[in-house]
Formats: C-alpha cells, structure tokens, sequence
C-alpha cells in the first residue's frame, strides 16, 4: 500500500530549476506571460468495490475531494524560449474507515488509517527550440510504454525528462527517461516497479529507471502508425507497433485500432524471465448517435503483459477492473456507446461493454482460467452558463473470475474545471 504524509512533497530539481531561473531572471518577455494559463481541476469520487467471495477485506469503500491546480507558463522569446509549470495537488478525506481503506483515493497509513488531506507539488522547467521541446521535472506521460493513471482523486505523477520533436512534417519523435513515480495516492517518489497483478511476477521489483523513444507518423488523412521502445532498467525491454485507421463508410465512420506489443526481459533480469507478445485489435463503426465496437486480445509466450506498477497497459481489453492479460490469456469485447444529443439531451452519453477471457495460466499451476468483466457507464456534461463543462459520471463493473476475487464496483464521480486565466 503507499505510505502517506501530512507535508506537501517537494520534487528536487536543483540544477534544472537553478538553470531556468538563471535563464528567466534577465528578463521575463511578454510571451511567457501572455501564453501561460491556469486551471483549477476539482475531482469529488465515490469509489465502493464489494469483493464477492473469498478471503481477506471483504470491500474498499471511499469517498474523497481532488483538487489540482495546473499552472502553464508560456515561453520566453528568442530562439530558446524558457518556461516552468507546476503543479499543486490535495486531497482531501470526505469518508473512510477500518477495513475499507485501499480504494487508493487515499493514502494508507502504517496503522491503517488514511490522513485527513494529502498533498504534493510537482514543477516542471522546459527549453523550446524551432519545433521541440524538453521537458524536465513532473510528468503525466499518455504514451504506450508508460501511461500514467488518473482514474482517481490525483493523477499518477512521473519525474525525468522527456523530449517531444516535430521537425519534420507528419512525424513526432518521443524520448527520454523516468526516473521516479508518484502514485495516485501517494506523497512519495519511488523507485518504479514492476506490477504482479495475479502474482505473475516477483512482487517488490524495483527498477533506476526507464528509457523509451518512440515515432508517430501520418501516412495520409486517417492513417497514422506509432513504433516506441522501451527498456526498464535489469527488468523488461519492449518494442510496441501501432496503426490506427478510419474511413467514412456508409453514412458513418469505420475505424480500426491495431497493436502489438513485444516484450522480454533485459540486463539483470531483476524478475526473472519476462517473455509475452500482446496483439490485440479494435473495430469501431459509428453512425448518427451510435457506436459499435469490437475488440480483440490475444497474450502469447512464457509470462503475462509487463508493465509499470500503477500505470494503465496500453491494452483494448484493459477496463474498469481488469486488464485480462494473463500469460496465453485470450479475450474479446462487445461495446456500445449512445449519445442522446439527437433526443435533445446534449451532453448525456451511455457506454456498455462485455469483455470474457478464457485460457489465462494460473501462476503456480498447470491449470488455465476464465473470467469475464461487464461496465455500464453514463455521463452528462453541462453544455453552459456558469457550469459548463461540469460533469458527473455514473460507473457501474461487474468482475467473475476461476482464479482472482470476485467484485462489484459502483464509481461516482463529479467533475469541473475552472480556467482561472
């Protein structure tokens, strides 16, 4: 479980913030001021997941108020604009009790117990030259070899340096390095470490830090590809490929989501042998305020998906509860997504979705599983006056399983954002 602290954590950039501020003191353009904005994020949840047989906590239940202020400067002018964001993070306990703690709205104490409020800062220096940009400090990476999680009060949080760059036309270069991670309900950065969902790995495999580079690229209006590589420090190394299609067809629009993931371990191999290829695939046909969706995913090799403790896996079947990525797990989904705009409720829209997965290796056994998750989902999103684009969202989960805990899950969840300026 994370540890928790009542002090606010303070990330320690001092060379790259001296360097910026040293770069800023001369002189502070106009550009840095009139490009910056700031937005407050309020994230009120109610979170209550009922496990329906075994042993252990019988449910985790809830309820806590998230408040993230996103400061973005603009750049200073001249070849190398300079700037600096940051980012102020709370917490705050509105209900929770013995034995129903581990939602990770909050964080665990050493006796058990969740704090009153919780809170960290994350700041952020970054250099712009022509077309790229290097960013060293907090990140929130939404990328295939590491997507941070912020299906909570508080967002997972990286720290090291990434370098985005779109010199040339259609294609957009990504790389860098991770060297910390903040998880959702934490004040503390740690090491990164390997997730052992299902015990498919090593629990407590801590790496320095990962490496990834990756490429997108337009190949022509709705056609692009993505190719990243990734390397967790004596741990995993990972070669991902993606193609992403659409075509107007029929009044409506088809689309197609294909992904591979190969993965094995690397250096030391600080968790033994890691050995698993994910293809896994999604369809889409949309028209007028419909939308069906069809989805495959299929795990080969030795082990299950690998990914970074905490973060979500670049996965179609990967859903409220389960990510269905066991080793030679096989799995599809149906999904249907309504949007009631044409019924003259602008803003409302309802999901649902089956997922089943059968073949999955039990760790430790020669025997294999099944399982199956179905979501429902609905949203409304205020279309104006003061409260535009304030939300509540309804999220209901249902997980069987031969091999893991059984669970119902209930979400509520109310959102705004309030641009300050």
């Amino acid at each position: 479980m994370p540890t928790a602290s009542r002090q606010a954590y303070v990330p320690a950039y001092p060379l790259s913030l001296a360097i910026t501020a040293a770069l800023l003191a001369p002189v502070v353009q106009a550009d840095f001021i009139a490009d910056s904005k700031a937005d407050l994020i309020t994230t009120n949840m109610y979170l209550n997941r009922d496990f329906r047989e075994g042993s252990g906590q019988s449910k985790r239940e809830e309820w806590g108020q998230g408040f993230l202020l996103d400061l973005q400067s603009g750049f200073t002018e001249g070849t190398l604009g300079v700037g600096i964001d940051a980012l102020g993070m709370v917490g705050v306990k509105l209900d929770s009790g013995a034995g129903r703690t581990g939602t990770d709205l909050l964080p665990v104490q050493d006796d058990g117990g969740t704090p009153d409020q919780y809170g960290r800062l994350g700041l952020t220096g970054k250099l712009k030259l022509s077309n790229s940009e290097l960013r060293y400090g907090s990140q929130i990476p939404e990328l295939p070899v590491v997507k941070a999680s912020d299906s909570r009060l508080l967002p997972q949080v990286f720290e090291g340096g990434l370098l985005t760059s779109s010199e040339l036309s259609d294609l957009t270069f990504t790389g860098g390095r991770l060297n910390k991670v903040i998880d959702r309900a934490s004040t503390n950065a740690e090491d990164l470490q390997l997730n052992s969902k299902n015990k498919r790995y090593a629990s407590g495999v801590r790496a320095d830090h990962l490496d990834l580079a990756g490429l997108d690229y337009q190949f022509a209006e709705g056609l692009s590809g993505r190719y990243f590589h990734a390397d967790l420090d004596d741990i995993y190394r990972q070669n991902f490929f993606n193609l992403l299609a659409s075509q107007p067809l029929a009044g409506g629009t088809l689309s197609a989501d294909l992904r591979l993931m190969l993965s094995d371990d690397s250096g030391a191999a600080n968790a033994g042998k890691i050995d698993n290829r994910a293809l896994n695939a999604m369809f889409s046909y949309a028209i007028d305020s419909h939308k069906l969706s069809l989805a495959y995913q299929k795990m080969s090799g030795d082990t299950g998906y690998a990914y970074i403790e905490g973060s979500d896996p670049y996965l179609v079947n990967f859903v409220q509860i389960n990510d269905f990525a066991n080793a030679n797990e096989r799995s599809w989904q149906a999904r249907y997504d309504y949007n009631f705009a044409k019924l003259g409720v602008p803003g409302l829209t309802f999901l649902t979705r089956y997922v089943h997965g059968d073949d999955a290796q039990i760790s430790a056994s020669n025997d294999s599983g099944s399982e199956w998750e179905r979501d429902i989902e609905v949203k409304y999103v205020v279309q104006g006056g003061p409260l535009k684009n304030a939300y509540v969202r309804l999220r209901n989960a249902s997980f069987r399983s031969d091999f893991a805990r059984n669970a119902d899950e209930n979400r509520i969840i109310l959102g705004y954002t309030l641009a300050i300026w």
